[in-house]
């Protein structure tokens, strides 16, 4: 019995030290595997922002460096289906000129891409479409950029109930200035972000044709247009939605070739 259990033992212990050593190698592999897909993940993003940037410069805009996040893990397998959930591109501080000379600044115009589809065989050669099934960004407008736009002194925007509303003064004689305020109707028409105001309301306003008059006027010098300067990735205004910091604007696009968009 001796000779059995003598014989047994380093049987087992080998046993051991090498499965010991099979689980420490399948770590170490994991670990590398998901070490290089973050690095892979993290270069893409870089590569990324580099084309971005350019893009952004090329439509005549400014932003800071772009942060791009691809999302999804891991992300080897994304590059080898050729298929990403999503690409976040976020652009600080961005600023655009309208055709009609005003610049449209947000803190953040936020750009979201979504089913898109990127052969390997394209990474690989730079030969190819990536394209997005949908690509959508937000961005926050301040109201004294607006408020500038009309050229109407002294107006002010805010949101009041879900609504935009516009105040100021109007000045009905050489020493009486009676306070207004009216309700915005946005609407984008071609391009063009189009603000009208109506129900108006003017604490002490005199029943007097005259001074009546001079309010309408005032009132139809607050309406103004807002040329939508181009923007990366072929996005147009879809949603105005008035916000205490600002008005909301929501952009989209459709089946968008997001190499010949400069990404």
């Amino acid at each position: 019995m001796a000779e059995v259990y003598g014989t047994d033992r380093p049987r087992r212990r080998r046993g051991r030290k090498l499965l010991f050593v099979v689980l420490t190698l399948l770590i170490i592999l994991l670990v590398g595997l998901v070490v290089l897909d973050r690095f892979s993940n993290s270069y893409a993003e870089n590569v990324l922002a580099d084309k971005v940037t350019a893009e952004v410069a090329k439509q005549k805009a400014e932003s800071s460096r772009p942060v791009v996040t691809i999302a999804g893990v891991p992300f080897l397998t994304q590059v080898l289906a050729g298929k990403y959930e999503e690409i976040r591109i976020e652009l600080p501080d961005f600023a655009a000129q309208t055709g009609t000379g005003e610049t449209i600044r947000m803190a953040v115009l936020d750009i979201r891409a979504r089913q898109v589809t990127a052969p390997l065989s394209t990474l690989r050669s730079g030969q190819g479409e990536v394209r997005a099934g949908t690509v959508t960004g937000t961005g926050t407008l301040d109201y004294g950029v607006l408020a500038d736009a009309t050229g109407q002194e002294g107006l002010k925007l805010a949101e009041k109930d879900g609504k935009l509303v516009g105040s100021g003064s109007v000045k009905i004689s050489q020493t009486q200035e009676i306070p207004l305020s009216a309700a915005a109707d946005l609407k984008v028409d071609n391009g063009k972000v189009q603000v009208r105001f109506s129900d108006v309301t003017a604490p002490g306003l005199p029943d007097n044709p005259l001074v009546r008059n001079q309010v309408n006027s005032f009132v139809e010098q607050m309406a103004f247009e807002l040329d939508v300067p181009k923007l990366p990735m072929n996005l147009v205004v879809q949603e105005l939605r008035p916000l205490p910091e600002g008005l909301k604007v929501t952009f989209a696009a459709n089946d968008v070739a997001l190499t010949a968009a400069g990404v």
